[in-house]
């Protein structure tokens, strides 16, 4: 089943007064179960990319559907909701909340849902276990390695249930021997429980 699809996407960056295209014309479709790379230098456009298809950023032209939904023309609070309900999001920089537990940060998007307490702490919790990490539950994320922030960024990633998890260089912070690590996670992730990866990289042991 297609769960994301673009149609002759462009994006244009005119911020300087001379345009930019980082996307030109492109047409993609990612399936249910797919573990998919975008693969690229830097400035090739992959996050533009990645940006589109979670629906951080509009394209300048084309269509965006998620989950056989056409989101050109939402509203900010639809665009949220999609987002919240249908999309995980594991980014470069971790992005977790510093004043908050490694359980909290996962917690968050259920919280947002507003999922009950008891809810949130179960599902949170099994999704450490799977992912190794159980140990950390109760720690802020300056107490924790750059390799285990990431992987509660996974987590959060995937509490939601989304229909699909977008990676942006997920890898970039890591050693390679973590990085490695973190890959082999998602792919076991992928193919034990069926979860979608999208996922953008310039390294090519990616």
């Amino acid at each position: 089943m297609e769960i994301l699809r673009l149609e002759k996407a462009e994006k244009i960056y005119d911020e300087t007064g001379t345009p930019v295209r980082a996307l030109k014309s492109v047409d993609l479709s990612i399936e249910s179960g797919e573990f998919a790379a975008v693969v690229g230098p830097s400035g090739s456009g992959k996050t533009t990319l990645l940006n589109a298809l979670g629906a951080l950023d509009a394209p300048t032209s084309g269509k965006v559907y998620i989950d056989g939904v056409e989101i050109s023309g939402k509203s900010q609070k639809e665009l949220s909701d999609i987002r919240l309900n249908k999309l995980g999001f594991v980014f470069q920089a971790y992005n977790l909340i510093p004043v908050l537990t490694a359980r909290e940060n996962a917690e968050f998007p259920l919280i947002l849902k507003k999922v009950p307490s008891a809810e949130r702490k179960k599902r949170v919790m099994e999704i450490f276990e799977d992912l190794e990490i159980s140990e950390l539950a109760d720690k802020l994320p300056n107490q924790m390695s750059g390799g285990q922030q990431q992987r509660v960024a996974v987590a959060r990633a995937l509490a939601n249930e989304p229909v699909v998890v977008l990676a942006d260089e997920p890898t970039a912070n890591l050693d390679s021997v973590t990085g490695a690590k973190l890959l082999d996670l998602m792919k076991k992730l992928n193919e034990e429980k069926g979860v979608t990866f999208v996922f953008a990289s310039h390294d090519r042991q990616v």
